[in-house]
């Protein structure tokens, strides 16, 4: 498939590599899709809401109550991930996994609780325990399956929970071998005090987790055998757990993922090195400017499409990439070639 399709291709009538990134991207959704003629059919948003324990701490300049306000407004159609759903024909799906609010009246809102309250702090012990994370692991199974089940065959996936750049910054870390001080930033806007007490609060978190897993390195520099599970229950939020299942089942499926910016790639960081294999089926839509972000996306040989200085979260990043997506598909299957054209191949 792969010699197949790289020669339907080259055979359009163009310059050989003219259209840069668009024939890689519709390269990689034909081998994901393993047809000549991929399709993009029935565009989902997954929206994941959950709070974090580790909130309490002061590491984020943004309170917890704005998760739960902002899941409302979603549902008001009032969000910048409602826009952009609305403008590329998203179909948008909000699941509370753990958000520290009863949403229950809202039927927008698909109740997927893992805990009533979120996590807890993971500065004094596991945000969740292993029964909770594979829950949160299967809500994100569900809602692929449903979704593909209803012909879906592109997914994109959103976050809200405030914090949760702090467990995105310390998977990141851990899993890559990174001083922590490359990977924590300024989230939702803190200052440099504010950054310096969330490194603080992280490294102490980190030196806990060693303390209590007494199996794994003891030196954050040298953590190369860190196991990937641990660091997901340990250090997640559910609605980053429920992502990261998300990812996985749709990989599963032969589903193109689109992967938003910072907590999300980390997120597809988590999911690679759970599965390798994953980032075969992930476009990189958005690197942001979180500290770290394109030393993560570098790192996982990722190359963004769009770097706009969104930190927004809610997977806006990849909703504003896929009419980037949709051209690489419309030119492997609209452009004409060379031989029907009666064009001269000329390289």
């Amino acid at each position: 498939m792969a010699a197949a399709l790289q020669q339907k291709i080259n055979n359009l009538n163009k310059p050989k590599g003219s259209l840069g990134r668009l024939e890689e991207l519709a390269f990689q959704i034909g081998m994901i899709q393993q047809t000549l003629s991929p399709e993009l059919r029935h565009p989902v948003h997954l929206l994941f809401g959950a709070d974090h324990g580790i909130e309490r701490e002061g590491v984020s300049v943004s309170p917890r109550c704005i998760t739960w306000q902002q899941m409302v407004n979603f549902t008001r159609g009032g969000g910048g991930v409602n826009m952009f759903c609305r403008q590329h024909g998203f179909e948008l799906h909000l699941i509370d996994v753990g958000v520290d609010y009863d949403l229950s009246t809202y039927p927008a809102i698909l109740n997927r609780k893992v805990a009533p309250h979120g996590t807890e702090d993971f500065l004094h012990g596991p945000a969740m325990t292993e029964e909770q994370c594979q829950q949160a692991l299967a809500v994100g199974r569900e809602l692929v399956d449903e979704v593909f089940a209803a012909g879906c065959n592109i997914l994109s996936i959103g976050e809200m929970g405030i914090g949760n750049t702090s467990p995105s910054s310390i998977w990141m870390s851990l899993l890559l071998d990174l001083p922590l001080e490359r990977c924590v930033g300024a989230g939702a806007g803190l200052n440099n005090a504010g950054i310096q007490h969330k490194l603080n609060i992280l490294r102490r978190s980190v030196e806990g987790f060693y303390r209590l897993n007494s199996d794994s390195p003891t030196n954050s520099s040298t953590n190369n055998h860190v196991n990937p599970s641990q660091l997901l229950a340990y250090f997640g939020g559910f609605e980053m757990v429920a992502a990261v299942g998300a990812m996985l089942r749709a990989a599963e499926h032969r589903m193109v993922v689109l992967i938003d910016g910072f907590i999300m790639s980390a997120c597809a960081l988590m999911a690679s090195r759970l599965t390798p294999s994953f980032l075969d089926y992930a476009i990189f839509c958005h690197c942001g400017d979180e500290s770290g972000h394109r030393l993560m996306l570098d790192t996982m040989g990722a190359k963004p499409l769009l770097h706009l200085g969104l930190r927004l979260g809610e997977g806006t990043g990849a909703l504003c990439a896929y009419p980037i997506i949709d051209s690489a598909v419309r030119m492997i299957n609209e452009m004409g070639n060379f031989e029907d054209n009666h064009i001269t191949k000329y390289f």
